[in-house]
């Protein structure tokens, strides 16, 4: 009769079955996260130094939110700036660029009081866009004026009050360096990390555009101690000393820009903090590198020491299980050795 029941394994290989399984299972673990350890990232955000530029001509829509679209522009100080102004809603709206750099103005004025300041200060450019229209705002800069920012607002009452401002800044001609940061509700300045790697000379112009991603206000203040460390605890004491290279007001809102213009006059790392009540406590800080290298970035937790004992656990457990199918198949191949007694 054939006998169809399912084989059994033998023997050896039975007793080294399990010890075969736990270095696959525990293999199965180790190689993965081995393999995790080439894709952990190995360079900081760094904001490099760039050469002065701007658009000569730009387009923003006038939107019935009231927005413009984009709120920030980018203009050459060394060019005429032409702007395209497209009025995608169905109210008029007015783009009128503010004569004093580098002033916020306040969105809680009535209609009467920003007309007033404008009476009192003049404009750039002053145009009014029916709807539905398409105009230009033909804008030209004096030289000197390169790392300022102006404000846009909409004169039509409560526009601007509603959120219908913006800036235009303005890019040096001179010899200089031009960065660009951010700053977030989560107190952090995006990126923390900003490189002037070889000036030309010193002492060195840096310009650097700081943008509001989120709704708080904060500033941008860079402190005049190459390779000093601020804290929570001495910054009030240390800038009471020594004056900043630059505090520069970054307004509340996303969108809201400012240029925080210093002069370096020797190479070092100069740290920069906002310095409103509790945003540097909570970790607001970053570093400018001068003429002098970033360092690398830190090393990421490793998790070779696990690991190691993952890997050389597997090897282990294998080399029991071959070493068991060896000597297991060898058991019974030679004669027990006879006892005292013998029977027949």
């Amino acid at each position: 009769m054939t006998d169809v029941r399912p084989r059994r394994l033998s023997g050896p290989f039975a007793r080294a079955l399990p010890w075969l399984i736990a270095a696959l299972v525990l293999a199965s673990i180790g190689f993965p996260s081995a393999a995790a350890i080439g894709r952990l990232p190995s360079a900081p955000l760094v904001g490099y130094a760039r050469t002065a530029s701007g658009n000569s001509t730009v387009a923003v829509n006038l939107t019935d939110q009231p927005r413009y679209d984009p709120s920030a522009i980018t203009a050459n100080a060394s060019a005429t700036l032409s702007v395209e102004l497209r009025n995608t809603g169905r109210y008029v709206h007015t783009y009128t660029v503010s004569n004093v750099p580098d002033v916020v103005l306040n969105t809680s004025w009535t209609p009467t009081e920003l007309d007033a300041f404008f009476n009192a200060n003049g404009s750039l450019a002053n145009v009014s866009v029916a709807a539905g229209a398409t105009a230009w705002a033909n804008i030209t800069f004096n030289a000197t004026v390169g790392g300022d920012s102006f404000e846009v607002v909409s004169v039509v009452p409560y526009q601007f009050q509603a959120g219908m401002w913006g800036f235009v800044n303005v890019t040096a001609t001179g010899p200089g360096q031009m960065l660009s940061d951010n700053t977030t509700d989560s107190y952090q300045f995006v990126p923390s990390t900003l490189d002037v790697p070889s000036p030309a000379h010193y002492p060195v112009v840096i310009d650097v555009l700081v943008t509001n991603t989120g709704s708080l206000g904060h500033t941008f203040t860079v402190s005049p101690l190459a390779n000093y460390t601020l804290s929570p605890a001495n910054f009030t004491d240390t800038f009471s000393a020594n004056a900043p290279l630059v505090s520069a007001p970054v307004p509340g809102g996303a969108g809201s820009t400012v240029w925080a213009n210093l002069t370096v006059k020797a190479p070092g790392i100069y740290q920069y903090i906002c310095t409103v009540t509790g945003h540097f406590a909570n970790g607001m800080t970053g570093f400018l590198y001068v003429g002098v290298p970033v360092p690398p970035p830190p090393v990421a937790p490793s998790t070779a020491i696990v690991d190691t004992w993952v890997l050389v656990g597997t090897v282990s457990l294998l080399a029991v299980g071959v070493l068991l199918a060896v000597v297991a198949s060898y058991s019974g191949r030679f004669p027990r050795r006879s006892g005292g007694h013998d029977h027949h």
